[in-house]
């Protein structure tokens, strides 16, 4: 396997066998002469919208601050200490997309967006833990950080923030442009902004099983199928009226253990699940799309793309894209793994396809979720 720079020249299964989950990673120039592809400037503007989730942390004499966006314009960066924070930036850039997308030794179904960080002089969030891996990636300025792999994650109270009551610092790094520092989850840490300074955070999804659990019984709600209603026919009279008898229980219990799922239900529910698009998405529809024949056209000749704001997974026949699945077989199967793999698929590849594909790749442009490739 190849060896990556983005990895300190590392194979990603060393990576993964010797740090993922384990320990601190430095990676000095692990994108050499890196160049922040989103200004100051362009983050303030998706800062101001809507359906971009930001926030805007500040810190003055210890106590700190949490606002939460849309911002209309940001403090003077000579101000006191702060910071602007700006999750999915992702799904509105398509430079921050293309640098999320090296990740791509790591599976889909874990990582989750790129977040960015502004900050002025002093800037920070203030010492704390992420509960998923991350990968810390410098743009602009210089950022100092400290990390510790305590034990002792106790947080102080009544704070807006989560940041710990007992931080110590046992390693400190300087990170320069291109420079990044990978943290397995639960590993404390605090980075504090050496003049103006971005950072890019590559965050990974680690949903909590109880969270997967609650979901997974709302799933299952609609598919559960328990004929009949209660009865009790060899009733007796009851000297406890306000008593709930043991063969009402019985009875209920018994009906309910009926309830099952299978391999397969699971398979369609964390699909479903993973490629949910979060609940601030929206999807920019063609303004003046084409109709479906010109569209298979065009796309036959130029190749079509997943839209940024587009999830799409696969388990063996199963195809899941932004919260719906379908089964497929054949060569359907493989050009919407590939598309789900690559996010693109050659124009020439299409002729492949089945006419129920074709008219699901009309829904899907129709509904913003895949796009024309530029013209050749």
């Amino acid at each position: 396997m190849k060896k990556l720079t983005l990895l300190g020249d590392i194979t990603p299964s060393e990576f993964l066998r010797d740090y993922w989950h384990k320990k601190p990673l430095l990676i000095r120039g692990a994108i050499p002469d890196f160049k922040a592809p989103i200004t100051a400037a362009e983050l303030a503007r998706l800062a101001a919208l809507d359906d971009v989730e930001s926030r805007m942390v500040s810190c003055f004499k210890q106590k700190w601050q949490l606002q939460n966006g849309p911002f209309k314009e940001l403090p003077d960066i000579k101000k006191k200490p702060w910071t602007l924070l700006v999750q999915g930036v992702n799904l509105h850039h398509p430079q921050a997309d293309a640098l999320l997308r090296q990740f791509n030794f790591l599976p889909d179904t874990r990582l989750d967006d790129l977040m960015i960080s502004y900050a002025s002089e002093g800037g920070g969030v203030g010492p704390h833990f992420d509960s998923y891996d991350v990968f810390l990636l410098q743009a602009h300025g210089q950022r100092r950080w400290q990390i510790s792999a305590q034990q002792d994650l106790s947080l102080i109270d009544g704070m807006p923030l989560k940041i710990l009551r007992n931080f110590k610092a046992e390693q400190e790094f300087i990170l320069e442009p291109g420079d990044m520092l990978y943290l397995p989850p639960q590993y404390a840490h605090d980075g504090v902004a050496l003049g103006e300074c971005m950072t890019y955070s590559i965050g990974f999804r680690a949903p909590a099983f109880q969270e997967l659990g609650v979901a997974f019984l709302q799933f299952m709600s609609d598919s559960i199928d328990l004929p009949g209603r209660y009865a009790d026919p060899d009733l007796k009279p009851v000297k406890h009226p306000a008593e709930i008898s043991k063969d009402m229980l019985d009875q209920v219990a018994c009906e309910i253990r009926k309830v099952e799922f299978t391999n397969d239900d699971i398979t369609v529910f964390m699909g479903e699940y993973l490629s949910t698009p979060k609940h601030s998405v929206f999807f920019d529809q063609p303004k003046k799309p084409l109709s479906p024949a010109r569209f298979l056209a065009s796309a036959a000749l130029r190749g079509i793309h997943l839209t940024l704001k587009t999830r799409m997974l696969y388990r063996g026949k199963n195809i899941f894209v932004n919260g719906e699945s379908f089964g497929v077989s054949g060569n359907d199967k493989q050009l919407l793994s590939e598309l789900a793999d690559e996010r693109q698929l050659a124009g020439a590849k299409l002729a492949l396809a089945s006419v129920d594909m074709q008219e699901t790749l009309c829904l899907w442009y129709e509904d913003g979720w895949i796009g024309l490739n530029d013209k050749p």
